[in-house]
């Protein structure tokens, strides 16, 4: 498989999130953003900006910086890239020294209780282990409505949960498969329940909507 054909690295957020929601979106190409997309999307124009390099003392930042993992089969784009001068890192063309990478996403909410983003950064963190040739042991999320970075270290299982995942996602993209849905709290969240319709998905729900419109149907037919 050619790198161009890997799976997008960020669908592996929504993977773990609704396996659903994410077959919807990447494999059946059906999106629709609400507020909280939308806002998240404007988010990481500014972070994708190619164009904003800086360095700051011993930090380098590159923002936009695309990555692949052949051993995961993904590959995408890096919000924040920060590379510092460390004994442990590599070489960068143009620069003095050795830098070792700390990949920083993103994210427009709050924390979430799943790995779903963790699993997003190890990926990242993975893809640039792959690239560069050094250990990449950490990296960083940054929630916008806290204001607060929390360092994440890649441990050994996250490692792996992030390797199964990456693995199911690319079983499911080569079957073709879409899930069948699983209503939950996350459905309130989610941009694409009016596509999904997961309260329909059920068979008491499909039953309910058939007798409300017969009742309404009837109702319009007495008047």
């Amino acid at each position: 498989m050619n790198s161009e054909d890997y799976l997008q690295l960020s669908g592996i957020q929504h993977f773990a999130f609704c396996r659903r929601q994410w077959a919807i979106a990447y494999m059946e190409q059906q999106w629709q953003e609400n507020l909280r997309t939308a806002e998240g999307r404007l988010d990481h124009q500014r972070c994708h900006d190619e164009t904003l390099r800086e360095k700051r003392n011993n930090l380098l930042i590159v923002r936009g910086m695309r990555v692949t993992s052949h051993t995961l089969k993904l590959s995408g784009v890096c919000d924040v890239v920060e590379f510092s001068l460390d004994p442990q890192g590599v070489p960068l063309q143009g620069q003095k020294g050795l830098w070792l990478p700390l990949p920083v996403e993103y994210k427009h909410g709050t924390p979430k209780e799943s790995d779903a983003d963790r699993l997003q950064l190890c990926a990242q963190g993975m893809a640039l282990e792959e690239m560069l040739v050094c250990s990449v042991p950490r990296g960083a999320l940054y929630y916008a409505q806290t204001r607060r970075r929390e360092l994440m270290e890649f441990t050994p299982e996250l490692r792996e949960k992030t390797r199964r995942t990456a693995a199911e996602m690319n079983e499911y993209f080569a079957r073709g498969y879409t899930p069948k849905v699983r209503p939950g709290k996350h459905c309130n969240a989610c941009s694409l329940k009016e596509i999904c319709l997961p309260t329909l998905c059920r068979k008491n729900a499909v039953d309910e909507y058939i007798r409300t419109h017969l009742a309404e149907q009837n109702t319009e037919e007495a008047k």
